[in-house]
C-alpha cells in the first residue's frame, strides 16, 4: 500500500507507532498476533490501525519494508564505523537476524495477496547494492576471498538461517564468515 506524504504529524506518528509495535509483536509472536493487542501496545484505537493499515496485508507489507530498509541502511553506517570485514561480517549478522525473525512472513509474502507484489524487487534494490558496497570495500582492502557476489552470500545466509535450529543457524554464519577471509 502506498503511503501518502502529506500525513499530519500525528498521523504520521500514529502510523509509525502502528508499524513499530507490529514490528515488534511480530517478532515476539508470528504474524497473527491480533489488530487489538496492536493497536493497544501503539496507543493507537484499533480504528486508527485500520485507517492506516485497512488490511492485514497492508500492514504486513509496511513493517516488512521498513525492517528492508532498516537493514539495508545499515550498511552504510557500518562501511563508515569498521573495518571493511567488520563491517561485512557485522552486516551479514544482521541480514542473518533480520531473516530469523520473519516468523509467518514468508507464507504470507508468497500468498499472492497483490499488497506484497513490490517487496520482492524492493528487497532486491536495496539490499543487493548495500552488500555489493560492502563487498567491495573489503575486496579493495583485501579481507575477503575473490569472485564472492551479493546474491551468492544472500541465499546463502537465508538457508543457513533456519527457525527450527536457530543455534546451528548462528554458528554456521559464523563459518560462513570465517571463510569468507582472505588467504
Amino acid at each position: 500500500m502506498a503511503r501518502p506524504s502529506g500525513l499530519r504529524a500525528d498521523a504520521r506518528r500514529s502510523e509509525e507507532a502502528v508499524i513499530e509495535a507490529a514490528r515488534t509483536l511480530f517478532a515476539a509472536e508470528g504474524i497473527d498476533v491480533p489488530n487489538r493487542t496492536i493497536a493497544e501496545t501503539a496507543g493507537v484505537g484499533v480504528g486508527t490501525l485500520y485507517r492506516r493499515f485497512p488490511t492485514r496485508a497492508d500492514l504486513i507489507a509496511a513493517v516488512f519494508r521498513q525492517e528492508i530498509d532498516a537493514c539495508a541502511a545499515e550498511a552504510d553506517e557500518l562501511a563508515a564505523t569498521r573495518a571493511p570485514f567488520e563491517a561485512l561480517a557485522e552486516w551479514l549478522r544482521r541480514f542473518a537476524a533480520f531473516i530469523a525473525t520473519k516468523r509467518g512472513f514468508s507464507a504470507a509474502l508468497h500468498s499472492g495477496d497483490p499488497a506484497y507484489a513490490g517487496l520482492p524487487v524492493h528487497f532486491e534494490e536495496r539490499f543487493y547494492p548495500a552488500l555489493d558496497r560492502l563487498l567491495h570495500i573489503a575486496r579493495e582492502a583485501g579481507a575477503i576471498r575473490e569472485g564472492l557476489t551479493a546474491d551468492d552470500l544472500v541465499k546463502t545466509v537465508a538457508r543457513l538461517v533456519s527457525p527450527q535450529d536457530e543455534g546451528l543457524g548462528k554458528r554456521m554464519l559464523e563459518v560462513l564468515i570465517d571463510g569468507l577471509r582472505a588467504d
